[in-house]
């Protein structure tokens, strides 16, 4: 069940990524960026000692955070 919850976080904050950074991307690609973006920022958040619960909530936040830094990141590593 920790998997299903996690590629549902992962795609909602893929979709928010996108948005937010105006850029393209589908079902599978905002999955990637939600997943990856989910992971980094669980690393910077444990990196800066942030004291969260571990709910639904807290986990999307960190999520969206790490995965608008990642797009940021990567568009501008890959600018088209």
């Amino acid at each position: 069940m920790g998997l299903i919850i996690s590629a549902i976080i992962g795609l909602i904050a893929g979709a928010i990524a996108h948005r937010v950074l105006n850029s393209r991307g589908g079902f599978l690609g905002s999955l990637v960026v939600g997943l990856i973006g989910a992971l980094l920022g669980g690393e910077l958040a444990s990196i800066f000692n942030l004291n969260l619960a571990g709910g639904f909530v807290d986990r999307l936040i960190i999520a969206i955070l790490g995965s608008i830094l990642f797009l940021f990141i990567w568009k501008k590593l890959f600018p088209k």
